[in-house]
């Protein structure tokens, strides 16, 4: 049985939001939902009608995508100390091009971050990760697309040592769910050619915070 959109946890989180900053929401209309194989609202397009505190109209789009997670994974080589991105690659809707990008997912009804980050990084690179060796970025999620969108995003990294054979062995895996039109490739590069291939800015952000983070001051300098 599908679930109604005024049911699911992202549109009541969304709403929540707004009334909580204040916003008078008179109106919400559902253009189109996509649901997952359980009913679950995934994503919704909105058309709403609300008012901000300051008595004026707020721009009535809205994608409704919930919360996400995005994980950056770095290789440590043992021996060399050279450290490598583990990427996924995939054709995106935005463009159509393949692009290159870290394991990410959304949290549908979930309330753990970390649970999500971790199960994404294990269905999207193969790997297994317990959700304590991932270190969070940020306690509050940052909003990447403030004026058309509610998606709100937490990030992660964490940093394996592996040689270099066991950093070679996980590039150019199969990984994704067909279910989901998931059609993934695994890309391990060394960090700055990583970097350079990245084309979100999520992406993007999350490299300069996992450097900061770690205090890599010579990665940071080189891009």
């Amino acid at each position: 049985m599908n679930e109604k959109l005024v049911d699911s946890h992202k549109y009541n989180l969304w709403k929540g939001r707004l009334e909580q900053n204040g916003l008078d929401v008179h109106k919400v209309d559902e253009i189109y939902s996509r649901r997952n194989g359980n009913g679950e609202v995934l994503f919704s397009l909105l058309l709403t009608d609300a008012t901000t505190p300051e008595g004026d109209k707020i721009p009535p789009i809205c994608f409704l995508k919930g919360e996400v997670v995005c994980v950056l994974i770095c290789f440590i080589e043992k021996e060399t100390r050279e450290k490598y991105l583990l990427l996924v690659r995939q054709r995106r809707i935005c463009d159509g091009s393949l692009t290159y990008e870290h394991p990410a997912g959304m949290l549908d009804s979930e309330s753990d971050p970390a649970a999500v980050a971790a199960r994404e990084v294990f269905e999207e690179t193969g790997i297994k990760l317990p959700k304590e060796d991932l270190v969070e970025l940020n306690k509050t999620p940052y909003f990447p697309s403030t004026g058309t969108s509610d998606e709100a995003m937490y990030l992660f990294y964490s940093e394996i040592e592996l040689t270099a054979t066991e950093i070679a062995s996980h590039h150019d895996k199969t990984q994704g769910l067909i279910s989901d039109h998931e059609h993934i490739t695994t890309h391990v590069v060394p960090f700055i050619e990583g970097h350079k291939l990245i084309t979100n800015t999520n992406g993007l952000l999350l490299d300069f915070m996992y450097l900061k983070d770690v205090q890599d001051w010579d990665l940071m300098k080189k891009i």
